[in-house]
Order: structure tokens, then C-alpha cells, then sequence
């Protein structure tokens, strides 16, 4: 029944209005390196912010409940994702109250892509940046994929501005150094250049076991693809590139068990996903991906965590497993 659900939510999910289609067959206008012609599920707001002397947008949607109960919960994106794709727990969080920000990180989505490199604590600082111009002192945040380690960062440096940390199937919980040799910033643009969309919906398909039947994966697709027509595409390739050798370069599995505010893991009993694994020895790759085993033994260490683990779920927990993810969360934000 879960799987159906889950199949019935995937197909009103890219039904409605920021759906994009068939991005392996139909030839189309490109978007822009902004998404431009990607629609969100919510409206868009820009902030300008300034990164290493860089003028820069950061785009983000802010949803009002019917019903405030006063609180505020920002959503992290993974790398692989536009934040649009946060929109059935947008849905959710907001029909119980919760005001909803939900930002696209500078380098990804809509918004701009940087000359300069990405680093986590630039992007913890401009997501308190846009906390402050929201006048919002103190949220809640529900993190996805690499969205887990900026909120890892995030609650280590700003924990006053915290109040509950929902890790939902993160990235980070190893140092990615340990097994994977240096890889140079150039030999990854060749490689994710030559990238198909197939390809590219393959490695989806294997690296997250996503859950899903195959149109609900071609938004991710397309907004993968559908800007390789876009002039400024070198521009978005190396800042894709660049948040990939933020994930290894700066690691946060050593800060995890320092969290002290309520943490919560909801992991994907499948999800085995490991940055940069293709890469290491193949003595250490069966060692990496450990994922939900990994995010028990660090709430075992930590003071006030857990780790749920949802069975024959992949990477995308939320969108795979919905009515259980609804549970874990609401109930624990409601501790």
C-alpha cells in the first residue's frame, strides 16, 4: 500500500504546474542556468547577497500557513535537486502550521551560479542572512542529501537560531577523503560534461534506488539537462563541479556527534550513496554508503538524537515514503 500511495503521489507531484517533461525525447527552448522556464510550485523571491566581492541572487520560496502555529521550518535541497521538488512536504509542513522557507542555495537552481567557489559556511551564512531579512529568529530545519551537511554546519555554527534538526537522508556521514583519492576540478567537468540524460537518469536510478516510477525522475532530468542549450551552461558546469569538491573537501561527519539540540535521522533502508565511489579502490568501496547504519551509531553518541530507518525506501525518503515520513516528522518537530 505504501508503494502505491507513494506511485500516486509521484504522478500529482509532477502533474502539477512545475512538472517538465520527456527530457530524453522532446526537443524544447533550453532554460536558463537559473532555471528559467522550470516552474516552482510556489512563488519566487530574490535576495541579493554578496559572496567574496560577488554580486548574487539567492531565490527562495516563503509559504504562510492557513493556520500559523508561530513556527518556521526551512528546507535544505540536495545537489542533485531542485528545491521545487520539496513541494509535497511544503504542502505538509504548512497544512499543520508551519510557515515554510524554502531557499535554493547560491550555486544551485534559481539561483545565481558564482565565479567563486562554494563552501558550506558561505551558505550557512547567507541562509541566517535570509533568516535576518525575513525577521525570522529561530526555526526549524528539515535538510535533505547534501541540504544535511549545510544543516549540519549550520546548527554547529548558529545552534541558537535552531531549534529542531531533521537530517533526512544525508550525505556526510563519512569523510569522503578517507577512501576516494583528490580528484582535479577540470577531469570532473569532462566527465560530468560528457554526462547523457540517460546517463544521467541511470545513475539516479542506481546511485539513490529511488522508489519512483520513471516520470517522476524526468523533472530532475530536465532540469539537468534542458539547460546544456543555455550559452552560460560552462558557468552552471562549474559550479556544479564546485559543490561536488565542497562535499569531499569539507567534510562534516567529524562535527555530527557535537550536535546537542534534538536531532532526527530519517533514513532509506536502501540508500547507499556514496560521492565520488566510482573513484576509490575497489578493496574500499563496498565500506562506503553505510548510510542508515552509519546515522544510528552517531545518535547513539549524540545527546539528543535518533535514527529511524523506513524499510525498501531509497535517497528520496520523503517522496517514496510519504505518509510515514509525515508521521516521523510532524511528530518529532512537535516534541
Amino acid at each position: 500500500m505504501n508503494r502505491i500511495f507513494a506511485a500516486a503521489l509521484a504522478a500529482a507531484l509532477f502533474s502539477i504546474p512545475f512538472a517538465s517533461r520527456a527530457a530524453d525525447t522532446a526537443p524544447r527552448e533550453p532554460y536558463g542556468i537559473a532555471l528559467e522556464g522550470f516552474a516552482y510550485p510556489y512563488a519566487v523571491h530574490l535576495l541579493p547577497l554578496v559572496n567574496d566581492s560577488e554580486q548574487l541572487s539567492m531565490a527562495y520560496m516563503d509559504v504562510s500557513p492557513a493556520r500559523p502555529n508561530g513556527r518556521t521550518v526551512v528546507l535544505l535541497h540536495g545537489r542533485n535537486f531542485p528545491s521545487s521538488y520539496w513541494g509535497p512536504v511544503i504542502k505538509m509542513l504548512s497544512e499543520a502550521g508551519y510557515r515554510v522557507v524554502v531557499p535554493d542555495q547560491i550555486g544551485f537552481g534559481k539561483s545565481s551560479k558564482p565565479d567563486g567557489e562554494l563552501h558550506f559556511d558561505t551558505l550557512a551564512r547567507n541562509t541566517i542572512a535570509l533568516l535576518d531579512h525575513l525577521k525570522i529568529d529561530k526555526t526549524d530545519i528539515v535538510a535533505h542529501s547534501l541540504g544535511g551537511m549545510l544543516g549540519v554546519r549550520i546548527a554547529r555554527a548558529y545552534p541558537d537560531r535552531i531549534a529542531h534538526l531533521v537530517l533526512t537522508a544525508p550525505i556526510g556521514l563519512e569523510d569522503y577523503r578517507l577512501y576516494v583519492p583528490p580528484t582535479p576540478t577540470e577531469k570532473m567537468i569532462e566527465t560530468e560534461d560528457k554526462l547523457t540524460a540517460e546517463g544521467y537518469r541511470k545513475q539516479l536510478q542506481t546511485n539513490y534506488a529511488i522508489k519512483l516510477p520513471p516520470e517522476a525522475i524526468t523533472p530532475f532530468v530536465d532540469a539537468r539537462f534542458n539547460i546544456k542549450g543555455s550559452p552560460d551552461y560552462p558557468r552552471w558546469l562549474r559550479a556544479f563541479v564546485s559543490s561536488g569538491q565542497m562535499i569531499y573537501r569539507e567534510p562534516v561527519a567529524h562535527e555530527i556527534p557535537l550536535i546537542t539540540l534534538p536531532t532526527l535521522f530519517v533514513m532509506g533502508a536502501d540508500d547507499h550513496n556514496a560521492p565520488g565511489r566510482p573513484n576509490a579502490p575497489e578493496a574500499l568501496r563496498a565500506k562506503m554508503g553505510q548510510n542508515a547504519e552509519l546515522a544510528k551509531a552517531f545518535a547513539a553518541k549524540m545527546p539528543n538524537a535518533r535514527a529511524e530507518v523506513i524499510p525498501d525506501t531509497g535517497h528520496l525518503v520523503f517522496l517514496e515514503a510519504p505518509e510515514k515520513y509525515r508521521e516521523l516528522v510532524l511528530g518529532f518537530l512537535g516534541q
